[in-house]
């Protein structure tokens, strides 16, 4: 959570640490380790991180499509980050900085980018709101001379624990910095009486939906959570005509013990095509 909204910091994650893993598409890996801590009474906290996004090694070939070993991709950012509680209005302000350095073979670029977070937390009517600003910041160093931008991101979550039942619900307003986000789905592509390709046209209704996002958590106090989301983005591009594809779902679940707590989701992508994640996260003070 740091990584993307370093608002979310708070005492309760003081001096532990957490390790994730994603296998992602097409052998490509994702992770990340962070580490919490509190100065002072915990009204201020701050944090340190990395995480990183390997596309593993691809073929050097000349210009006759001879191969000449391999080189590899990836892409890293080391990031630190603080937030502070202001009681007095149940409010979060969190900032982070982190240096971003991407590798394609010989080639490599850097550049630097900050996040800015507010949360706001009721604890009468259990409800949370965070808005995020991510990626603020430019590139430092170029590939080969052309300068590109760091792609910014704003977005707005919304989250309610019920009183009486034990589930709690999530809403994310996602890429709210562009309002057409819409690509067509070339499986919902029809064609006219001269064979001739029209293309999917997007409704306004339908570009709104893609913007959110929409999960729910089952007994998230307990020892053991179950977890499932739906990105509307997701489904309407990669569904195919005719064929249940269950794209755009996810789900996982959660256990806690005394000094860990261990998280798996799975995403889906479509018909045989999904991600696993993994998450621990460690209480070094137990």
């Amino acid at each position: 959570m740091l990584l993307f909204n370093p608002a979310s910091l708070d005492k309760q994650m003081r001096n532990k640490v957490a390790a994730n893993y994603t296998s992602y598409l097409a052998g490509i890996s994702m992770g990340s380790v962070v580490y919490a801590t509190a100065i002072k009474d915990g009204s201020f906290m701050i944090y340190g991180g990395v995480n990183y996004l390997d596309y593993g090694t691809s073929p050097r070939t000349d210009e006759s499509g001879n191969i000449h070993g391999e080189f590899k991709i990836y892409d890293m950012a080391i990031t630190m980050g603080s937030a502070y509680r202001i009681d007095a209005l149940n409010l979060s302000v969190g900032a982070n900085l982190k240096l971003i350095n991407s590798l394609i073979d010989t080639y490599s670029s850097l550049g630097i980018a900050a996040d800015l977070s507010l949360m706001y937390k009721n604890p009468e009517s259990l409800l949370v709101i965070s808005m995020v600003c991510r990626n603020i910041g430019t590139q430092i160093k170029t590939y080969d001379g052309t300068r590109e931008k760091i792609p910014f991101h704003l977005a707005l979550g919304l989250s309610r624990q019920l009183e009486h039942v034990p589930v709690k619900w999530y809403v994310t307003l996602d890429n709210l910095q562009k309002w057409n986000i819409s690509a067509s789905n070339p499986s919902n592509a029809t064609y006219d009486g001269s064979e001739e390709r029209i293309d999917e046209k997007i409704s306004f209704l339908n570009n709104a939906i893609r913007h959110a996002i929409f999960g729910a958590e089952l007994f998230p106090d307990k020892k053991f959570s179950f977890r499932v989301g739906y990105n509307f983005r997701r489904a309407k591009e990669l569904s195919i005509v005719n064929k249940r594809t269950f794209a755009g779902f996810s789900y996982g679940f959660g256990l806690r013990l005394k000094s860990l707590q261990f998280n798996y989701s799975r995403t889906k992508f479509g018909v045989n095509t999904n991600t696993d994640t993994f998450s621990l996260l460690i209480d070094l003070d137990s």
